[in-house]
């Protein structure tokens, strides 16, 4: 029988999690999976119970949450062969998107039993991963005006995540108003590039902004490879531009706006960076390495996915 944990911390998030997980643990035992449910009280607490499940080889760990509980989760599963699920009930849920799953909320309160369902007859595949000066990450890294609006709302209250998307938007045109832009040095392979940018995004995988826009329309979670995004400019006016490009898809067309896949990259400034991963914020700094770990991770996507995600089969 297939073993899995599945984990949820019943004071996080929009809603309170344990009745929604219980719900999600009786229909993947109904089909067939031994689970086990766990309750974490912080990110530490977290970490250990994924550490766990890893070194009891258990076949996969559900996570009731959103991008960044998963995010916290990853290091416990580098390498190990207990797959990564998700249970979305965060605030942006974007891999959850990505993977076609229903997001728990006021229109749709049978989301997680609806995912577990779809989940419990998924396809295992192995991931590639980020590391981010140390810290690993699933979906994206960047520094910049996104990044920026990242320490800005961050953490969030509860109340406050209801509003996640307009939050979002309000704030990135609020800081953009005063954002002068950056002065970067990158390396990307043996490509060195030397310019002033409003953003540069590195992403695994399709969708960015909280899912509203498709970044990066040939994303492969398994090639190896990422990509980096960089966009230019520095203005409120450059900024609106930008996220109209993108929201329309023209954005792979744009002269302003330039894509360099890569495994191996360095952004660096004159003046300490805003830094996130997975819109989570990490420390200001003056230099980023990022290397991508090919196929590091194993993930549990359903099969009905509405867009091609794997060079595998």
């Amino acid at each position: 029988m297939t073993q899995a944990l599945l984990i949820y911390n019943p004071t996080a998030g929009r809603f309170p999690f344990q009745p929604f997980a219980e719900r999600a643990a009786k229909v993947l035992r109904s089909e067939g999976w031994d689970i086990e449910l766990a309750r974490t009280h912080d990110e530490e607490h977290l970490r250990q119970v994924v550490v766990q499940a890893a070194n009891e080889n258990m076949d996969a760990v559900f996570i009731a949450g959103g991008d960044g509980t998963l995010n916290r989760a990853l290091g416990g599963l580098l390498g190990s062969q207990t797959a990564l699920a998700v249970l979305p009930a965060g605030t942006a849920n974007v891999w959850a998107q990505e993977l076609g799953l229903p997001t728990l909320g006021w229109g749709n309160m049978m989301a997680l039993e609806e995912s577990a369902r779809r989940l419990a007859h998924g396809e295992f595949h192995d991931v590639d991963i980020g590391i981010c000066n140390g810290t690993p990450f699933l979906l994206w890294a960047s520094v910049g005006l996104d990044a920026r609006v990242v320490h800005q709302i961050e953490p969030r209250k509860r109340l406050e995540k209801y509003f996640a998307i307009p939050q979002y938007a309000a704030t990135t045109v609020w800081q953009a108003h005063s954002w002068e832009g950056m002065d970067l040095h990158i390396t990307a392979e043996d490509e060195t590039i030397q310019g002033q940018y409003m953003l540069a995004v590195v992403t695994n995988i399709h969708l960015y902004a909280g899912g509203l826009a498709n970044l990066s329309p040939e994303a492969r979670l398994d090639d190896g490879e990422m990509d980096l995004w960089l966009f230019s400019g520095e203005t409120l006016t450059a900024a609106i531009r930008h996220m109209l490009t993108l929201w329309s898809g023209e954005h792979v067309n744009s002269d302003l706006i330039r894509r360099i896949s890569f495994q191996q990259l360095r952004i660096a400034s004159d003046a300490p960076m805003y830094v996130q991963v997975d819109g989570e914020p990490l420390m200001e700094i003056e230099q980023i390495d990022i290397k991508v770990k090919p196929q590091a991770l194993r993930v549990l996507v359903p099969r009905d996915r509405p867009q091609q995600l794997f060079t595998k089969v």
